[in-house]
């Protein structure tokens, strides 16, 4: 299974991106896609979580401005990320979480899956 993402830059103070994750391989199912950060020299965070059944959670420092979506049938998992902050500056990574696969006739337990992380740079 790979996650690649896109989206990510260089925006200024009050300016929106919106970041793509999109998972490929012999994906059977998806409980939770998300998106995590992390800033330099601060721990990885979840910014944003929804899971198949559209159930999100949202850290509190991006309700109101950031919004998730996902589509289940491309197995894909979009952040919306409007009026950024400076703060807002970290690697972003996506995350799918509880993903079973299907090869060869057999289904794979259940396993956790990271993006290679694409950076969002909020100038001042």
């Amino acid at each position: 299974v790979q996650l690649v993402e896109s989206g990510g830059g260089l925006v200024q103070a009050g300016g929106s991106l919106r970041l793509s994750c999109a998972a490929s391989g012999s994906i059977f199912s998806i409980a939770g896609m998300g998106w995590y950060r992390q800033a330099p020299g601060k721990q990885r965070e979840l910014v944003a979580r929804i899971s198949s059944f559209r159930s999100i959670n949202y850290a509190d420092s991006v309700k109101g401005r950031f919004a998730i979506s996902r589509d289940n049938a491309k197995n894909t998992v979009y952040l919306q990320m409007n009026s950024l902050k400076p703060e807002d500056t970290a690697v972003y990574y996506c995350n799918a979480d509880g993903v079973r696969t299907y090869q060869s006739g057999s289904y794979s337990s259940t396993n956790d899956y990271w993006g290679q992380g694409t950076q969002v740079t909020v100038s001042s």
